[in-house]
């Protein structure tokens, strides 16, 4: 399977004029086929895209073209080919997933990247050769498990510089500890698991309030000055702060998680439809629930476990996890809940992450736990409800 290792590293002067000489032909190449797409008939496809920029470099206003590697443009153009292809796809249903935009302009102000085929760079002695960049020496936080087979330069809203490579890397079996466990993603908690154990997101709050102040500072001033484009890398590196600290949470948290369970269940969350209620859509938004499992499922691959999501519509947090008496639908003021039917009172996300295992490992909310003799009842009545709940506010 193939992986992304990421290096930050640091270049000269020389080479930032040189690698801005070289996202700005990237992005030009980029911005002349896609014009070139919106106004064909029938969609060029990669290879006459190649001839056309071939052609372009022997003119006067693109010769220019000529003075950076051709690598990085004619990926550019396969890049633009593969996002067309996608959004086609997504359009006739033929893709999984969300649905897929049609590929846009880019600009000067967002991140910009440059790949590079074997052809156009290598890797030796610590040190990487970039074609008519020079020499970059990153800062190599950990080792590359095989020779890469493309790198690509990026740099980010916040002018930090990236190295990113593509290698291919091994599954490696680790022994589980823990047969399963069951997630159940919060917001107040960021993930609570049927062990007992409670995962507490970092608070972005300080970063948060200090990028909306900036943004409204933003809206105010004039548009293409030097003080705008200052506040705008300030805003750029709160967001990048944050994202760092989210990111270094989820990988850590992921990365517990799937060394010591064999099965990782999670529950399949309406995350577009959440972040419609305007209380709680930015809390939702800085979570970060979709990358934590895009993140458990792909190092459930690696390391050989088995990830599984279940139903969004389980009622997971309707249902007793000990003896399968459903009391039905509660508000989300509610944080404890005692059973009428076996008399146990339990954490609604500790009761919701555990029916979260069992319905992963196929078994079912109404089914009697061996050695259980309490009475299973399938609805609670609505004159039951206030005995049942303990309310707690946020």
């Amino acid at each position: 399977m193939k992986a992304r290792y990421q290096y930050r590293f640091y270049p000269t002067d020389q080479q930032r004029q040189s690698l801005a000489q070289l996202f700005g032909c990237v992005r030009v190449v980029w911005n002349d086929a896609l014009t070139l797409c919106k106004q064909s008939e029938k969609l060029p496809g990669y290879n006459k895209l190649s001839a056309m920029l071939t052609q372009s470099k022997k003119t006067d206003e693109r010769k220019w073209l000529a003075d950076v590697s051709s690598v990085p443009l004619q990926q550019s153009l396969r890049h633009l080919d593969i996002a067309y292809k996608n959004f086609f796809n997504s359009r006739n249903r033929k893709r999984k997933g969300s649905k897929v935009g049609a590929p846009r302009f880019k600009k000067k102000t967002n991140s910009q990247s440059a790949e590079f085929t074997k052809s156009g760079f290598w890797v030796k002695n610590g040190k990487v050769y970039l074609a008519k960049i020079g020499t970059i020496k990153p800062i190599w936080s950990r080792e590359l498990p095989s020779q890469p087979s493309s790198v690509t330069v990026i740099k980010d809203c916040g002018d930090r510089y990236f190295l990113s490579f593509v290698v291919e890397v091994q599954p490696s079996l680790i022994v589980a500890k823990n047969q399963s466990i069951g997630i159940d993603l919060g917001v107040k908690t960021f993930a609570v698991m049927s062990n007992g154990e409670k995962a507490v997101s970092p608070n972005y709050r300080k970063h948060d309030r200090k990028i909306r102040s900036l943004q409204r500072k933003l809206a105010r001033q004039q548009k293409e000055s030097q003080r705008r484009n200052k506040t705008r890398l300030r805003i750029a590196k709160l967001h990048n702060r944050i994202a760092d600290t989210r990111k270094d949470f989820l990988h850590k948290l992921s990365t517990k998680i799937v060394n010591n369970n064999q099965v990782i269940v999670l529950e399949d969350l309406n995350v577009s439809g959440m972040i419609k209620n305007r209380r709680l859509s930015r809390v939702i938004s800085l979570q970060g629930w979709r990358e934590f499992r895009n993140l458990c499922e792909a190092k459930s691959e690696k390391y050989g476990r088995d990830f599984r999501v279940i139903d969004r519509w389980q009622p997971t947090s309707q249902v007793c996890s000990c003896c399968g008496f459903r009391w039905g639908k509660i508000d989300l003021s509610v944080r404890s809940i005692l059973c009428l039917s076996c008399g146990t009172e339990q954490d609604r996300d500790e009761n919701a992450s555990k029916n979260i295992e069992m319905v992963g490992m196929g078994h079912r909310h109404d089914l009697k736990r061996a050695g259980s003799d309490c009475k299973t009842t399938s609805v609670a009545s609505y004159c039951e409800l206030s005995r049942i709940t303990d309310v707690e506010r946020r």
